[in-house]
């Protein structure tokens, strides 16, 4: 019997650990998920007969040790920053690893140890980047094959909420974890358009966008994440003059957004003085100048450049922030501050359903003729627990342990799932689970 140890048993876990829970018995697996906290573990294997749960804590390397080399694969979920050592302990005993996360430098150094022991760290196998690569790549490799030089390419995805849960003026509610929410894009986005590099700094990305219509939908925006730049090698399109990847939101939500990221709320970096005795009005009063006659809500509108009637003044009396309610949080940062104001109105509704929204768009000269092929995929998900999000997020997952376990995946190293071994039966088999793109090629004239 081969064993799968799983580690961290957060929401996003919920859709893996069913998969490799049902595939269990038929391919000979035991399971065992770990977590910092046991009984979160216990509840994601619900007395399955192959499954186990355990206590686990990544910064106790005996344990962990202990663990990995009993395992046949581990899949972390543990925070980004905990993946290393994870990954550490499982190139020392041997044993394949794979992760949702985007390769960070600690372990991309692991690379030449790794291939050394025989050993795989799969990288950035969720919904994205993930699923995100793997239909990308299939199209890219389709293009090229016909003979198509590619031009540009533009490629967003977005955790939202499915449109009859959609009861709330920012048409936005958490559906994946509220901190990477509220910090979301600090840093300097990076990208090449129209055969020129940009930069977009955190103060302007909320307002760098990019429009789609996605039909049955509606209108979303999207906005830069993150370094496109590096994945003009790994999609191998070395010549391409546009590559921008970046973040979908509903149309509408960046401009509202930005409101808290040029006054500073989303700011983690400080503590504010005598948090807890400060109300949601005093916080946000903090970040706007002195006047001696002005209202708070004036003084904002004024800030703005808007109207006190305006969307986005009503948008953010709806969250509560003219409020004199206690914030009763002692030593917060404003990104903290802002986050629990967030949680009590973004939160999902107990009969409320995510989506999640995934938009390629190439542009590419074949024949003498330039074409635009648009490839979305929509997928809602069927409860608070059973997400869209854990279900693009834990599948791409599970099915690429069934891989490497049925000893299908040949790659060694570091690597990310960009070859046809990988994203080929990673992508037919989410067909059977309702994840499927659809296609539209346009003549551009």
């Amino acid at each position: 019997m081969k064993q799968i140890l799983v580690l961290g048993a957060g929401r996003s876990s919920y859709s893996l650990i069913r998969y490799l829970l049902n595939n269990a018995q038929a391919q000979n697996w035991a399971v065992v998920v770990g977590d910092f906290d046991e009984n979160i573990a216990k509840e994601k294997i619900d007395n399955h007969p192959n499954g186990r749960a355990i206590r686990f804590d990544a910064h106790e390397t005996a344990v962990c040790d202990q663990w990995v080399s009993q395992s046949d694969l581990v899949i972390s979920l543990l925070p980004p920053a905990l993946h290393y050592l994870a990954a550490q302990s499982a190139v020392r005993f041997g044993k394949s690893f794979l992760t949702a996360s985007y390769v960070s430098p600690e372990i991309k150094a692991l690379d030449a140890q790794a291939r050394a022991s025989n050993v795989l760290i799969m990288n950035e196998l969720g919904l994205d980047p993930g699923i995100d690569h793997l239909s990308a790549m299939q199209i890219i490799e389709k293009l090229k094959a016909e003979g198509a030089n590619i031009i540009s390419f533009l490629s967003y995805t977005g955790g939202l909420i499915a449109p009859e849960s959609d009861n709330n003026p920012w048409n936005y509610k958490f559906t994946w974890n509220p901190r990477n929410v509220v910090v979301a894009g600090q840093g300097t986005a990076k990208y090449l358009q129209n055969g020129l590099y940009k930069y977009v700094p955190y103060h302007r990305l909320f307002s760098t966008l990019e429009h789609f219509h996605v039909d049955q939908y509606g209108e979303f925006e999207g906005y830069p994440n993150r370094d496109s730049l590096q994945y003009k090698e790994v999609y191998g399109l070395q010549n391409i003059s546009t590559l921008i990847r970046g973040t979908l939101r509903r149309a509408g939500f960046c401009d509202s957004w930005n409101i808290f990221v040029q006054l500073g709320m989303t700011d983690d970096t400080y503590k504010m003085e005598n948090s807890e005795q400060l109300t949601f009005r005093q916080f946000l009063n903090s970040y706007l100048p002195f006047h001696p006659t002005w209202s708070l809500e004036e003084k904002l509108a004024n800030f703005l450049g808007v109207s006190a009637n305006a969307d986005m003044m009503h948008k953010l009396q709806w969250l509560g922030v003219f409020k004199n309610i206690p914030i009763g949080m002692p030593h917060a940062t404003p990104a903290q501050i802002l986050q629990k104001l967030l949680e009590e109105k973004w939160k999902l509704g107990e009969n409320d359903k995510d989506m999640v929204v995934m938009l390629h768009q190439f542009e590419y000269e074949l024949k003498g003729k330039k074409y635009r092929l648009e490839s979305s995929m929509v997928l809602e998900g069927k409860s608070t627990i059973d997400t869209a999000m854990a279900q693009t997020v834990g599948l791409p997952l599970g099915i690429g342990a069934k891989l490497i376990l049925q000893d299908r995946i040949k790659s060694k190293g570091v690597q990310l799932p960009v070859d046809p071994e990988i994203y080929e039966p990673i992508l037919a088999e989410l067909q059977s689970f309702g994840i499927k793109f659809k296609e539209k090629i346009t003549e551009i004239v």
